[in-house]
Parts: C-alpha cells; sequence; structure tokens
C-alpha cells in the first residue's frame, strides 16, 4: 500500500525527488506544470516550505499518486521537527490535572490564591504550591499519583467534589492553627458539651460557642464551603493535643448548626482519628442522603445518635409524636420546646426529620451565622481568615 511504500521517506521533499527521477524530469519541469517560481520547488524540495493541500492536489495530478501521500509525509515531518524544537514541559499534563479539577476559579475569588486570573498559569502555580505546602506540583494529594497524606473519611467518590473538600480541609487546617487555645483535655470537652447545652434556647447565645470551645482547647472555624463540595462539618486533630471543629453551616438553621456542632463534638470526645491522619468529614447530615443505608461507620452513629438525643431524647420526642400525631399544634410543640428548655425551631428540625412532614412550622427554623460570626474565625461569606503560608 503507498502508506507502507511512503514509510522509506522522511519528508514531501523526497518523495518528489524519487517520483521526478523516475520521470526523469527537472525541478524547472515541475515549476513550469505547477506554474510556480522554480525557487518555490527548491524549498518544497528542502522542506523549508510545507506543503498545503491545494499544492497537494496538483502534484498528485502530475505525478500520478494520491495527494494524502504528501499529506501524510508533511503531517509526520512537522510533527517530527517540532520534537526535536519543542521545549519540553513536564508538569503540563500535572497542571491540566490540578485546574481540571480543584475550584481554582473559586479559591482565585475567595482570595486563597493570591492571583487575579485563572489565566495567569504561572502564577496559579506557584499559589497552588504554596497552599499545599508543596515544592513540587506532582506532590499536591488530589493528584492520583501523590502520596496521600490525609485520609478523608466520608469523602465523596466523585472527583471534583473529592478534591474541593480537600482543599476546603487544607483551608480549615491552616485557619485553626492560627487559633490560640487553652491546653485541651478530654474533662473539658466534656465540661464544655454541659455548657453548650443551655446555649440552645436561643440563636443569640450562640455567640457564646466559640468562647466555650477555646476554653475546652478546640479549635472552632467557621467556613463557607467551596466549589461543589457539599460539607456540613469535620473534625480533625493538628496533634494529638489539638483537636478542630469545622463548619460550613450549608443550612443556616438553629436546629441543623446545633446537630452538627454536637455530632462533631463527639468525635472529638470519643478522640475519633486522634494519633493518625484520618479526618472526619460530615456531608449530607441533612438532606435526602442523610443517614441512608446501611454502610454507615459505627463511630458516625455515635456521633449522630449524640447529636439526636441533644437537649432532649429521641424517646421524648416519639413520645411527643405518639400524643399529638397527625396534627402537631404550634402551641403544643411551643409547649413542648418550653418543657425542655430548647428553642422552638430545634423540635422543629427534629419533628420534620422524625415525621419526614418538612413543611411543619418552617417559621421557627430561624437562622444563626449572624449571631455567631462575629466572635468566630471565619472564613466565606465576604470575610477572610487572617490565614499565612510559608513562603
Amino acid at each position: 500500500m503507498a502508506f507502507e511504500q511512503d514509510s522509506e521517506f522522511r519528508t514531501p521533499g523526497q518523495l518528489i525527488e524519487k517520483l521526478l527521477a523516475e520521470r526523469d524530469w527537472t525541478q524547472e519541469f515541475l515549476a513550469m506544470w505547477l506554474g510556480v517560481h522554480e525557487s518555490t520547488v527548491s524549498k518544497m524540495m528542502s522542506g523549508v516550505r510545507p506543503i498545503d493541500a491545494e499544492t497537494a492536489l496538483a502534484l498528485g495530478e502530475l505525478l500520478a499518486v494520491e495527494p494524502e501521500r504528501f499529506l501524510r509525509l508533511q503531517q509526520s515531518y512537522d510533527l517530527a521537527k517540532a520534537r526535536i524544537e519543542a521545549v519540553p514541559d513536564q508538569t503540563r499534563s500535572t497542571k491540566a490535572n490540578l485546574f481540571g479539577t480543584l475550584p481554582v476559579s473559586a479559591m482565585i475569588k475567595r482570595r486563597w490564591l493570591n492571583v487575579e486570573s485563572i489565566k495567569d498559569v504561572n502564577g496559579v502555580t506557584r499559589e497552588l504550591k504554596r497552599f499545599f505546602g508543596v515544592n513540587h506540583l506532582d506532590e499536591i494529594e488530589t493528584l492520583p499519583h501523590a502520596a496521600l497524606k490525609t485520609n478523608v473519611i466520608g469523602a465523596s467518590n466523585e472527583k471534583l467534589t473529592a478534591d474541593a473538600q480537600l482543599v476546603w480541609i487544607y483551608r480549615v487546617k491552616k485557619a485553626a492553627d492560627a487559633l490560640m487555645v487553652a491546653p485541651y483535655s478530654q474533662v473539658a470537652v466534656r465540661r464544655a458539651i454541659k455548657n453548650l447545652e443551655p446555649l440552645m434556647m436561643s440563636p443569640e447565645a450562640a455567640r457564646k460557642v466559640p468562647r466555650i470551645l477555646q476554653d475546652a482547647g478546640i479549635r472552632f472555624v467557621l467556613m463557607e464551603t467551596i466549589g461543589p463540595a457539599k460539607i456540613d462539618g469535620v473534625c480533625l486533630w493538628l496533634d494529638e493535643r489539638s483537636p478542630v471543629i469545622g463548619m460550613t453551616l450549608r443550612y443556616d438553621r438553629i436546629d441543623n448548626f446545633w446537630f452538627v456542632l454536637r455530632h462533631e463534638l463527639e468525635h472529638v470526645d470519643k478522640m475519633h482519628g486522634r494519633g493518625d491522619s484520618v479526618v472526619r468529614l460530615d456531608a449530607e447530615l441533612e438532606g435526602p442522603k442523610a443517614g441512608v443505608g446501611q454502610n454507615i461507620p459505627e463511630e458516625e452513629r455515635i456521633a449522630n445518635a449524640a447529636a439526636a438525643n441533644y437537649g432532649f431524647t429521641q424517646e421524648y420526642l416519639q413520645a411527643f409524636i405518639t400524643r399529638k400525631s397527625p396534627f402537631f399544634r404550634e402551641m403544643d410543640v411551643l409547649g413542648f420546646a418550653n418543657t425542655v428548655k430548647v428553642h422552638p425551631g430545634i423540635v422543629v428540625g427534629r419533628l420534620q426529620y422524625a415525621t419526614q412532614r418538612f413543611d411543619l412550622l418552617r417559621k421557627h427554623l430561624v437562622g444563626i451565622r449572624s449571631h455567631i460570626t462575629p466572635s468566630a474565625m471565619v472564613d466565606g461569606w465576604g470575610d477572610i481568615a487572617p490565614v499565612y503560608y510559608d513562603e
């Protein structure tokens, strides 16, 4: 076949030279029939002038060969020449992977990366290395071949979401590292859990939460989620004496806030993940996927149970449901909340979850973010945490 025959030629000029010799033609003769100057043919023969589609068609007619032969040889020659002349960039594929899966644009917008635009590839590359604390791009944990230093329990299986979650975790670690807290002890944590419970009566009381956790040696960070990462909270340890609780306030409601906080506090109290690289990332603590399936880890079941029974027990709530179902009058719910000394929104939230009637008394599901952010370490919603990276 013509393709196999052309393997002996490295350039289209070599093929033309052979075809001319077979016909005993000169370059001047070929130039005349092509209607070009003799120097043009000479440049084609030497490879200086590439052969385009129009020239290939004309050569095919004159020399009785397929025009594709000239174009295939030209393409092979151009590629071989480019391989010799091009400066190799060993990080090109790495950059493409990172730019394709990390929420780079969102990180720039949040000022986590100190560059103006994603188009500044060199600047983004520099900032990503600084953000992840690595010397080379291929050490960043989100890459498939990189050594994983962080074992994230509860992370998404989807690449884009999992990478965004890891980015969020890195930022939480940095923000938490900047906080000054009292010495940690398990006794102090359990005292904090007890001292926090009375604050469940009003959203305004949430402003005291950061100080109580600080006094227990717990670093507390409120950080808006980023990109496609659907995160509720996280429990991690900077070291064996430094627990961290991060929350997103993805659902800005009083019932969700106290459930997520108590869930993470149980991880701290039981020292889940302490002494290793485990990070317990909690997502979908609320919504259609919450608690679905039988593969929930035992540590998560323990944390869920602690959160569900904080302020008042599930048994007490179930007794109320049995007495009042299917009609739940507002005055009865308010009376229940007053009896157990929690805000009505917390009762409504748990009642909705227990009955799957998410239309019940929604007006009591008040927000809490505006009350707690003034006294907490915050990153997001227009604020930037005072985070410093090593140069």
